[in-house]
């Protein structure tokens, strides 16, 4: 938890509901009015169907101590006397301006993490690789926008050494907006896919939407990007570290291998590590820490044990035992098609199993070339999979893509509802058997990994 001083806010934002005698120091910086804390700031955010200053009641209830407040909005008459409200013109500006001020104020190292795919994985070995330095804070959840990064900065404690914060988006300027309240040290750009593409028009406005943040890098910080992305080239600047396979990189990926308890990888030729995550793109993830790891004055030691505890968040790539001794892989938070095809190539690396099965679901903000973009994914389905199974409408493309080939030995079958997967599924599944599924965050997926868990 943060300690907010009273102190910051006031200098901040000048006029307060009365002169406070002492500095109260606020646990906690809030906006849903049902959650429970101890000397709470609640900060009402306007929405286009609700407003939350008519909740200041039931924040007091649940024990906020102060607020900030719209200067435009009728104060209640019943408040307690002690509580103070902080008036200002825009209560998610000043949400904004007061993360900025504590960011500031702690002055951690600050990381920014963006990319289409693997901000999560990412900034999940970046804390663990860190933390075995340095005392970390890292973005929980979705905490990823235009408010949920200021509670994540605000939450923040005073002894916090490096601020690891992800950074997502859906439009132009909304990276630059988190960049600029952070202000990063460091940033890593993982990598540039088709997610938003809707909003975004291309991958080429992808590229630009997500570089936006090194608007607010601070002077003499470094971006880590993913070297092996020509649209990414242009920004190869004097502040740029290019990590990939490709022998051009600053860190070069020399050799891998992997197997169902991950990966042996070495760098530039020298180090070599190992790293108990599934897929290939994880392995350059990786990359990035490393170098960003050796910035920071790791030693080699360290780096190899915050590798070797990782844990990624829920659903990416998620090992699991399923029926019958077969093993599950749920990557069921998202997809779009660069994750969806960097997950089926992790498949094709579990060497062990002669059933390869993929559950491929709908993939969703793809726009008007949604259609192509599924029927994409059909290139890369060919031996080692074994069975291929598509859930909804969209997904469906897929499946109708790979009959379309002349060479298709696999089992294609495609299915409308989830709910009728389980039953189709759970006769093929063996101690040779393993499953992916893979979709949109709508679809769920994931209910089905539960029916079939041992």
């Amino acid at each position: 938890m943060g300690n907010i001083s009273s102190k910051l806010i006031r200098n901040l934002f000048l006029s307060s509901s009365s002169t406070e005698e002492t500095t109260t120091l606020y646990s906690q910086v809030f906006i849903d009015s049902r959650v429970h804390t101890n000397n709470g700031l609640f900060v009402p955010i306007v929405g286009e169907r609700f407003d939350g200053h008519d909740f200041i009641k039931s924040a007091i209830d649940n024990g906020a101590v102060g607020a900030l407040w719209g200067k435009e909005h009728k104060v209640p008459n019943d408040l307690p006397a002690s509580f103070q409200l902080y008036f200002v013109d825009d209560t998610l500006t000043a949400l904004q301006q007061l993360a900025k001020a504590y960011v500031k104020e702690v002055n951690p190292v600050v990381i920014g993490i963006t990319g289409s795919n693997g901000k999560t994985s990412t900034k999940d070995i970046v804390e663990s690789v860190l933390a075995t330095k340095y005392s970390t804070h890292k973005t929980k959840g979705n905490y990823n926008n235009h408010i949920g990064l200021p509670l994540t900065i605000l939450s923040m404690g005073q002894q916090c050494e490096v601020l690891i914060l992800e950074m997502g988006m859906n439009h132009f300027g909304e990276i630059s907006l988190l960049s600029k309240i952070a202000e990063p040290d460091y940033a890593i750009v993982t990598n540039i896919g088709e997610s938003h593409i809707e909003h975004l028009g291309s991958r080429e406005g992808i590229a630009k939407a997500k570089m936006e943040i090194v608007d607010g890098l601070k002077e003499g910080g470094k971006v880590y990007l993913d070297g092996d992305e020509p649209l990414l080239h242009s920004y190869h600047t004097n502040y740029a570290v290019c990590c990939g396979y490709e022998a051009t990189n600053d860190v070069v990926i020399t050799s891998y291998s992997g197997d169902e308890n991950g990966f042996e990888f070495q760098l530039n030729n020298k180090t070599s590590y190992n790293l108990p995550l599934l897929g290939k793109h994880n392995v350059k993830n990786a990359s990035y820490v490393i170098a960003l790891a050796e910035e920071l004055k790791l030693d080699e030691k360290l780096i190899k044990k915050g590798l070797s505890k990782v844990q990624l968040t829920n659903m990416r790539l998620e090992r699991r035992k399923g029926y019958n001794d077969s093993l599950l892989i749920n990557d069921a938070y998202n997809a779009s098609p660069t994750s969806m095809v960097a997950a089926i190539e992790s498949i094709k690396e579990l060497h062990d199993y002669s059933k390869r099965i993929l559950v491929l679901g709908d993939m969703y903000e793809l726009g008007q070339d949604e259609e192509k973009l599924h029927r994409s994914i059909a290139k890369v389905i060919h031996e080692p999979i074994t069975h291929l199974i598509t859930v909804g409408d969209k997904g469906n493309w897929i499946g109708d893509e790979l009959q379309k080939q002349t060479v298709n030995t696999m089992v294609v079958h495609s299915i409308i509802t989830k709910e009728e997967v389980s039953k189709y599924i759970k006769p093929l599944l063996n101690s040779t058997t393993v499953v992916l599924f893979k979709a949109s965050r709508g679809v769920k997926l994931e209910t089905v990994v539960d029916e079939l868990t041992q």
